[in-house]
């Protein structure tokens, strides 16, 4: 889920309309918006411009808050689906996002694929959803992957954002994609063995890219951004593959790619040139999120708690985005979000957007969970003197969320 990607595409499509191309800096969260618009949508996440990562933050930030128990604020998700365009994509950037879209509105697929995540999560969006999916389906290359934009080459970014908002929406996960992906798994030997290039260069090679590596665990794996941790065991080292691997070999090697990209610091580091290299916390929370994906809770556990020690800060400059994917990390390793690191990111989350229609607080919750547990535990035993207790109590455990 690479937000520096997206930031470049972001501004190429920029300059392609003839928009003003502002600075690329670390990640598309961390660079405020070149412009701030007078009023901003009442239902929008953020502080900054929507006209550049609008939809990108939006779907992220509910499918954060669908994903902790929260139901987000009508408005809000009326705003995300009223951005779609009538052809059913959506755009990285939109010089004028309170109208519809032009000819020459850039559409992409990761923004496209990241609002079907969201409202296929949120229910209710069948015609939207439905819509979206069939673009998506249509921009499908040749090779069984996709690009960024209509006709661009296939990338393991876009064809794993794409090869998960499938399976959100219910379909099996995709096995072309799957493929393709495999053949872009670098050989273990090489540098980098594991990992997964962004792209092949133009004679064939492969290079090691950890924030396509992380992306690429997911899309092999058929899941997207929100997921559980897989039953596999951890992945130390990488194993060498056969001549057509298994999806779980492929995600294998590259969870121990990033396990020992992230071993010595806690942290993958963002390189630009002409800078000196950085903490880049969103990829590592996407590092997260893949390892733990894949059943290498262990090897996750590193560089989770640099980041609960580390990114809170990060979070709050960056905005909506920032949160979500911090938020997708803990629920990713069965963490407690509303306790990461002392901050509390569900509520972190909801301060940059409209009031949700309705939410569970943490303290609260487990509060209100705990005193019913009792009472019931003191109905049950005077009613039915201790017979058949532990089935009462069976039942209960099954009923909590």
């Amino acid at each position: 889920m690479t937000v520096l990607r997206r930031s470049a595409a972001v501004l190429a499509a920029a300059a392609v309309i003839g928009a003003a191309t502002p600075a690329v800096t670390a990640t598309a969260a961390d660079s405020p918006s070149p412009s701030a618009s007078a009023v901003l949508p009442s239902g929008l996440f953020g502080r900054t411009d929507p006209q550049y990562d609008g939809v990108w933050r939006q779907s992220l930030a509910l499918l954060a808050q669908h994903t902790v128990g929260v139901t987000p604020a009508a408005k809000a998700v009326d705003w995300l689906t009223g951005q779609q365009c009538a052809n059913g994509a959506y755009a990285a950037f939109r010089a004028q996002p309170d109208a519809a879209c032009g000819a020459k509105v850039p559409v992409d697929t990761n923004s496209t694929a990241a609002a079907v995540q969201a409202l296929t999560a949120l229910g209710g969006h069948d015609d939207a959803v439905g819509k979206a999916l069939t673009w998506l389906k249509a921009q499908r290359n040749k090779d069984g992957g996709w690009g960024y934009t209509p006709g661009s080459p296939s990338d393991t970014n876009s064809t794993a954002v794409v090869a998960g908002a499938l399976t959100a929406a219910g379909e099996s996960p995709d096995k072309a994609a799957g493929d393709l992906l495999a053949t872009w798994s670098v050989p273990c030997g090489k540098d980098g063995g594991g990992a997964l290039a962004y792209q092949p260069d133009k004679k064939g090679g492969l290079a090691a890219n950890a924030d396509a590596t992380a992306a690429g665990v997911l899309g092999v794996l058929g899941k997207g951004f929100v997921t559980t941790a897989g039953m596999a065991a951890d992945a130390p080292a990488c194993a060498r593959l056969g001549g057509s691997p298994a999806p779980a070999d492929v995600a294998r090697n590259g969870a121990a790619y990033l396990a020992q990209a992230t071993h010595a610091k806690g942290y993958l580091l963002s390189a630009l040139a002409g800078a000196k290299a950085q903490p880049d916390y969103g990829n590592t929370a996407d590092a997260v999120v893949a390892m733990a994906a894949q059943g290498s809770t262990g090897s996750a556990q590193r560089p989770y708690a640099w980041l609960e020690a580390h990114a809170a800060p990060w979070a709050k400059q960056s905005g909506p985005a920032a949160w979500a994917e911090l938020i997708f990390a803990a629920h990713a390793m069965g963490a407690d979000p509303r306790d990461f690191g002392g901050t509390d990111l569900v509520a972190a989350l909801a301060a940059t957007g409209p009031a949700p229609a309705a939410a569970r607080t943490g303290e609260k919750a487990e509060k209100k969970k705990s005193s019913g547990a009792g009472l019931w535990w003191i109905v049950g035993t005077g009613l039915v003197a201790g017979v058949g207790i532990g089935f009462l109590l069976s039942g209960r455990r099954k009923r909590q969320p």
